[in-house]
């Protein structure tokens, strides 16, 4: 809608009435405004699907590859197909709003958030993203870019304060907001972080580049309780406070508006730009938006195993082990606790439930039937960590059904309000009843083995166990945090142990109070006891052994990855490269297969012949899995970010403040490959790479011998598959430049492009470069530069391996006599020439 059609409406609405808009009328809605024909915008997590209003494990959706297996792709069709389910999703569920994508860099690999992030690269962040956006808006859904800016890790996430130079700031961390911004996004998210000192619902930076120097349109929102001031936040260009009702600027904003303390030109501004969102998403009088068909829902499972194996990077495959035949095997050891408890997403507020789950055993017991044998060993006891209890392993009291039975009771214990559930975690009841004092969770509980189980209740407050009728946890836990996702999403565990009987069912009672600020959330988990490690082990090398092919599937754990945490170190948990090497020295053909949201350790890597990096691949994951591994599809990821063998050896690590508050981003530009370029260490993996199941040689290298400044161009990379099959290849194109005279990385990504070809078949990559690449934020002129003279284009398969090269010399551009252009391309007012 354009501002001629919005401000008749402003007119109708007196000062009160345009403040409320401004905050959050619940946890996932905005207000309403009858004299507008404005219904109530409806907004919902996540990147990898679409929750809702709701956090209930019986409403189900559909869960896409975690974002990292996304980027990994390198193919903006598949993500804009993606995007349109997502829209589908949202719209299905009566979303008008899609908090994602999330356009944060992997700084480091140690960043808790890392799989909700795209990729270390700020280019490949940016098409990435452009691509999931422009497959969500045809959909007649918004997107929203988040967490604006430089919100690239969770310790001390609402309050640490980002030290980063204004080149590194423009050329990295706001470069794929800005590719956003281009995309045409329709909201961005401001993040909790401080950036130089300023919280970012405040910062100068929402203004300028974000509205004034992008010419983004829409409005600015909130991180979920990240407007925690009133006049410096309302004198900002924050537009929406969420959640509501209540916050700053519902109890102050009206009477601050009244005093003169911020502008009315300010609040009509906020409020122009939340109604030109709800005329795009069809929420405002008569305005409909336009989509692309729903994806019929008997394909929506086929696009979700699809991206599974487009996503998956085949790090390393000695000897071809891999695609395995079918009809050459007659035995294969599936072995690893993820082949079965497979993660499928990350924890924290993007988690969304499915209807069903594929696991890499189901999807190679499919991918073999009726010609192999597959058997299953775990390979490690069960974990000593309190897992909440599924519908498998509990009952509900009063029907029987599997699961548990939920209770919300009053200050004299009788109850408010019952209900089944399917899982021990209730992050919230479907109702909230008045008068509600507690909340309690009943379970009966058959145990599979006797001995010490350790259990364990979730929440805050007023905290009891009983387990069989005897009480073995009692105390009151206050609130210690007010991080939302740690009051409200993953309360900490309080473990108790007690003795239980092999077949013997007990009934087990967790009971939580309610109190303000502390959320509902409560948690109801189990562990059984600890079992035989040296047994476990034993069983899998015989497997191993055994058969034919070991696969063995490996990877993190809630504990590790998750939202609000950044993980202390990127060793794999609970024994399992013991576990691989066990394996991989028992059995010569063994391929394994790491489930994670972001790089781990490799410590074995070179000793195992096939290596395959699956990511969280969603709810198919198994099929897709089996897919890559059979030889159906081909692996068709590239990684997104660079793997290193080891810990010690990651140039860039931090994720904590220093005892000040600051998080410096001392490594400037220099983060990702041109950090570990900068290092002199050489990783296990590079970004971009990845193979195929054929083989390239790159031929030719063709670039324009001169550029002018501003000019796009086209760079030709002819490739050869040399191989025995058909393939894909991922052809990058990369710059550099010797003797600069300002700060470069050693090389940056500036163009890519995907080709197939058959064997022997010659193809051209014909790669689109923009006009800005060889420019440089200049921290002087406050603009975009570009040094005259030589750059080096490089082309080849991944950051480290680029065999082709050429010499491309920028010109100054065309200039009529008596303008001075330095310095103009983000000036206020207008739009940057697109970061793609």
């Amino acid at each position: 809608m354009t501002d001629e059609e919005i401000d008749p409406l402003l007119e109708k609405l007196d000062a009160a009435q345009k403040v409320r808009l401004l905050t959050g009328a619940s946890t996932w809605r905005t207000h309403a405004e009858p004299a507008l024909g404005l219904r109530a915008l409806t907004l919902s997590d996540g990147p990898a699907g679409v929750r809702g209003e709701t956090w209930d494990e019986r409403v189900t959706s559909l869960v896409l590859p975690s974002p990292t297996a996304l980027a990994a792709s390198w193919d903006e069709r598949l993500l804009t197909d993606l995007g349109v389910l997502l829209a589908a999703e949202a719209r299905r569920k009566g979303v008008d709003v899609l908090l994602a994508p999330t356009l944060n860099l992997h700084r480091s690999p140690l960043g808790g958030r890392h799989f909700e992030c795209f990729s270390e690269d700020p280019f490949l962040t940016g098409r990435t993203g452009a691509a999931l956006i422009k497959g969500i808006q045809s959909g007649g859904v918004a997107a929203t870019a988040k967490h604006f800016v430089a919100n690239d890790a969770e310790t001390d996430r609402l309050n640490v304060d980002v030290r980063v130079d204004e080149q590194t700031l423009h050329e990295v961390y706001l470069a794929p907001f800005e590719a956003a911004v281009a995309a045409g996004v329709h909201a961005v998210m401001s993040a909790y972080n401080k950036v130089d000192g300023i919280t970012m619902s405040a910062s100068p930076l929402l203004d300028h580049p974000l509205k004034k120097g992008w010419g983004f349109e829409g409005p600015v929102i909130s991180d979920w309780g990240g407007v925690r001031t009133l006049l410096d936040t309302a004198r900002s260009a924050q537009d929406l406070a969420m959640p509501g009702p209540d916050g700053p600027w519902a109890a102050g904003l009206l009477t601050a508006l009244e005093q003169g303390l911020v502008s009315p030109e300010a609040i009509d501004d906020k409020v122009r730009r939340l109604l030109r969102l709800a005329g795009q998403v069809g929420a405002l009088g008569s305005s409909r938006p336009v989509w692309r068909p729903v994806i019929a829902p008997g394909t929506q499972r086929t696009l979700l195993r699809r991206a599974v194996a487009a996503g998956s990077v085949l790090l390393r495959n000695d000897g071809e082990l891999l695609p395995l035949d079918p009809a050459r095997l007659r035995s294969v050891a599936v072995i690893g606790p993820h082949a079965t408890a497979v993660r499928i997403q990350g924890g924290g507020s993007a988690e969304v439930f499915p209807d069903a789950v594929v696991t890499p055993l189901a999807g190679i017991e499919a991918a073999l039937e009726g010609s192999a044998s597959v058997s299953y060993h775990r390979g490690l006891p069960p974990s000593a960590r309190p897992v909440p209890l599924t519908r498998e392993a509990s009952r509900d009291p009063r029907t029987g059904e599997p699961g548990v039975l939920v209770r919300l009771l009053d200050v004299n214990g009788d109850e408010l309000h019952t209900e089944h559930r399917l899982s021990g975690r209730i992050v919230e009841p479907s109702v909230v009843a008045d008068g509600a004092a507690t909340v309690e969770i009943r379970a009966l509980v058959r145990p599979t083995v006797g001995g010490i189980w350790t259990w364990a209740v979730g929440g805050w407050g007023d905290l009891s166990l009983s387990v069989g009728g005897q009480e073995v946890l009692s105390g009151t836990f206050p609130v210690d945090s007010d991080d939302p996702t740690r009051v409200h999403v993953a309360p900490p565990l309080h473990p108790a142990r007690t003795e239980l009987v092999a077949g013997e069912e007990v009934e087990v009672v967790a009971r939580r109070s309610l109190a303000p600020g502390s959320g509902v959330a409560t948690v109801l988990a189990a562990a059984p006891p600890a079992g035989d490690a040296a047994c476990a082990l034993a069983e899998a090398v015989a497997a191993a052994r055994a058969a034919d092919v070991a696969v063995v599937v490996v990877g993190t754990t809630e504990q590790s990855e998750s939202e609000g945490h950044d993980r202390s170190t990127l060793e794999l948990p609970d024994g399992q490269d013991a576990l691989v090497r066990a394996v991989a020295r028992a059995n010569p053909r063994t391929a394994v297969v790491v489930n994670s949201g972001g790089p781990v350790a490799l410590p074995w890597h070179t000793r195992v012949p096939a290596l395959l990096l699956a990511w969280f691949p969603g709810q198919e994951a198994g099929g897709g899995i089996a897919d890559v591994l059979f030889g159906r599809s081909e692996p068709g990821g590239r990684l997104p970010t660079t793997w290193g063998t080891a810990q010690d050896d990651v140039p860039v690590l931090d994720t904590a403040p220093a005892a000040d508050g600051q998080l410096r981003y001392a490594e400037g530009l220099h983060i990702g490959y041109a950090a570990w370029l900068r290092s002199g260490v050489v990783p296990a993996y590079w970004f971009g790479h990845g193979l195929g199941y054929t083989t390239w040689t790159y031929e030719e290298f063709a670039a324009p011998a001169e550029v002018r400044d501003g000019e796009p161009f086209d760079v030709r990379v002819r490739v050869r598959n040399s191989g025995r099959r058909r393939g894909r290849e991922v052809v990058q194109v990369y710059l550099a430049r010797s003797g600069t005279a300002v700060e470069r990385p050693a090389r940056r990504l500036i163009g890519y492009a995907a080709v197939e070809a058959e064997p022997g078949e010659s193809v051209d990559a014909v790669v689109r470069v923009s006009g800005r690449a060889l420019a440089h934020w200049s921290a002087t002129r406050h603009g975009w530069e570009t040094e005259t003279g030589d750059f080096a284009l490089l082309g080849g398969r991944s950051a480290g391996d680029l065999p082709l090269s050429t010499t491309l010399t920028a010109v100054a551009p065309r200039t009529p006599a008596g303008t001075d252009t330095a310095g103009d391309s983000d000036r206020p007012g207008e739009r940057s020439p697109l970061v793609l």
